[in-house]
């Protein structure tokens, strides 16, 4: 193995720390934040909604980290969104009022925007078009991990203290921020920035734009694939007490085993898929395996079921963003790391109305929001059948 493959590896696995210590702290909310909830005396709807801000905030804000990143380079604003993550964590474990915890994750949903487009640019500019989507799929699979993982180690740290899993995730973060500063080289080159950088915030006009060109399917496919996973478990802990009777530590166990698998074969598959099929066929045949996968959830009743329903949606899943991203970068000449802001600005759009629809019509029928989802990933899949063929045309 020469130098450079080994520095790449070395990189990639920076990245991959770094993505899983942001992600554990998002997924370690789904199996705690209804005690913390509870702790403070407030309602579903506040679960709700304190779920879908962090995901506002990041709609918000991803674009104009995106821009920064052409502009100043990948590595110190990957430094600032670990940094946020640091700050938020430590805020979000000392609160002692509501409106500590919306401001703690409104906080880390602006600073942590920040990490995704730019660690997916940084892949962009490190990888041929041949590797991309195996490198986007390292990633998925680190975001993946940290994402499932997090519950696990949030039912167990937060069975003693229900503030102690947010210090270990700062704590976490501190080190990914070390790694970052001390270790990790810059890879985009002062030739290859953009003179100029706004650092504007959303632009919608722009968005609205983007959805009418070459990449607007596949940025709204980003926005339901995270309206899906959140749709999915920001409820899934009432869900689960409801249907099944099972507490915070039996939930994190759950995802943490369904997680573990998506991982794995997200890591092991995303590349040999995408070589073999392409992006498109997987997409299609992921979108196809989410919509059956909340069908599969509703009737589940053992354990064995359970587990094989939740790892066949999760899977799946898996899948939907790194070809996603990995058709947008392909799709994108210049600017990469803008085209990937706007990427993440349409996921963030997913993260917002998941978890507010899901607290909606879970109030009404447990059901609902599993139902809701395989109607619109069903959906999705059918036109895809149309709009990524002539896409790729």
């Amino acid at each position: 193995m020469n130098h450079q493959a080994i520095a790449n590896k070395r990189n990639m696995t920076i990245l991959f720390f770094t993505l899983v210590v942001i992600m554990l702290g998002f997924g370690m909310i789904i199996p705690i934040m209804p005690f913390y909830i509870e702790h403070f005396g407030a309602s579903g709807q506040a679960l709700g909604l304190l779920m879908a801000v962090f995901g506002t905030t990041q709609f918000l804000f991803a674009p104009m980290w995106g821009q920064a990143s052409d502009h100043y380079g990948r590595k110190p604003i990957l430094m600032i969104g670990v940094f946020g993550n640091v700050i938020s964590q430590l805020m979000f474990g000392l609160s002692t009022q509501l409106w500590m915890l919306f401001v703690a994750r409104a906080l880390g949903g602006f600073l942590t925007s920040a990490t995704f487009p730019t660690t997916m640019a940084y892949i962009s500019d490190s990888t041929s078009e041949e590797d991309r989507g195996g490198g986007m799929g390292v990633l998925g699979a680190a975001m993946g991990m940290g994402m499932v993982f997090g519950p696990g180690i949030g039912g167990v740290l937060g069975h003693g203290s229900l503030s102690l899993p947010f210090f270990f995730a700062a704590g976490l973060s501190v080190i990914a921020l070390g790694l970052i500063f001390f270790i990790l080289p810059e890879s985009l080159p002062p030739e290859k920035r953009t003179v100029q950088n706004s650092m504007r915030g959303p632009q919608f006009g722009e968005m609205w734009q983007a959805i009418w060109g070459p990449i607007g399917f596949l940025l709204f496919l980003a926005l339901l694939l995270n309206f899906g996973l959140t749709n999915f478990e920001s409820i899934f802990g009432l869900y689960a007490l409801e249907k099944y009777g099972y507490n915070q530590l039996e939930v994190g166990y759950l995802l943490t085993f369904i997680g573990a698998t998506a991982a794995l074969v997200q890591g092991l598959l995303t590349g040999p898929l995408a070589k073999n099929f392409g992006e498109v066929m997987v997409i299609r045949g992921a979108l196809l395996g989410c919509g059956l996968g909340f069908l599969w959830m509703l009737e589940a009743q053992t354990l064995p079921f359970i587990l094989l329903s939740l790892c066949f949606f999760m899977v799946n899943n898996s899948l939907l963003s790194p070809n996603i991203s990995s058709l947008i970068s392909k799709k994108t000449i210049n600017n990469q790391g803008t085209a990937l802001g706007l990427n993440n600005s349409f996921m963030s759009l997913g993260r917002i109305i998941g978890p507010v629809w899901a607290g909606f019509a879970f109030d009404r029928n447990h059901a609902y929001p599993y139902l809701s989802g395989a109607v619109i990933m069903m959906i999705a899949f059918s036109i895809s059948m149309v709009w990524l063929t002539n896409e790729n045309n």
